[in-house]
């Protein structure tokens, strides 16, 4: 898992019927983009989080 400040997160829900969430990347605090991430979610609630493999990271197009 790799991720740079600015990639969103996509947290696909474990429940069916659940929303998914969805949160912006402010922070890298590990290694060479590991987690763990400061994330803003999309309700403006700011938190640090430790990913797991349900989650996928959108890195923003350049250009």
């Amino acid at each position: 898992m790799h991720a740079v400040a600015g990639d969103r997160i996509h947290f696909k829900s474990g429940t069916v019927g659940a929303p998914e969430h969805e949160a912006e990347i402010l922070e890298v605090q590990g290694n060479n983009g590991e987690p763990p991430y400061r994330v803003r979610f999309d309700d403006g609630h700011e938190s640090i989080v430790y990913p797991g493999s349900d989650i996928q990271i959108e890195h923003p197009s350049s250009g």
